[in-house]
């Protein structure tokens, strides 16, 4: 099948806006989501507080949300490298539930959070944040699921994928490995049975 050129909903940071969500990356590090403040971030991306609030209007809760938007765009960016060149549509599922797992897993930021702020985070997975990251993932996958089974299909597909990587990175599972593509491979063939899906 011909390969298609996806467009990336990447969302367009300067420079100067890179560095102070850099510099709030490190704040949450250190002082951990409820403790930082934005005169920490001011002094770690080396700005002022005018300058901040001039790019982020609403300080930290718009920092945070900022900085969620970007780490969303970045991994879905890694998932989409990892998957553009699918030869069908197991193939693109494998790649994509193996890459985000993988990435899941070996995000050390992440791991961190999950460590300290536990019910911040999970809220991210969950109650916050699920909506956004189906949205976000079916905007970056469902065109390349779309080259192989129609759209509605691939968005509901997309869905659901979503959901079980989250719920087996939260809570990992004695049967499947959703790291190896042997193992993903086998729960998609027979919890989904992606066969029966056809353009």
């Amino acid at each position: 099948m011909t390969s298609h050129s996806i467009s990336l909903p990447v969302s367009r940071i300067s420079e100067m806006e890179s560095r102070v969500l850099d510099a709030t990356k490190v704040a949450i590090d250190k002082w951990g989501v409820s403790r930082f403040t934005v005169n920490d971030v001011c002094e770690l991306a080396d700005v002022s507080r005018a300058t901040l609030y001039r790019m982020f209007p609403g300080g930290k809760e718009i920092l945070l949300e900022a900085l969620h938007v970007r780490s969303l765009d970045e991994f879905f960016q890694t998932l989409l490298s990892r998957a553009q060149d699918a030869t069908s549509l197991e193939d693109l599922l494998v790649r994509c539930v193996v890459a985000a797992t993988t990435e899941l897993r070996d995000d050390e930021h992440l791991a961190m959070m999950l460590a300290t702020e536990p019910g911040t985070t999970l809220m991210q997975f969950t109650i916050d944040g699920l909506s956004r990251i189906v949205r976000v993932a079916s905007s970056y996958l469902a065109p390349l699921a779309g080259q192989f089974i129609a759209k509605r299909e691939a968005d509901a597909l997309v869905e659901v994928l979503a959901r079980l990587v989250i719920s087996y990175f939260l809570t990992p599972s004695e049967h499947f490995d959703f790291t190896n593509e042997v193992s993903v491979k086998k729960f998609l063939n027979t919890h989904i049975n992606i066969h029966q899906f056809t353009k």
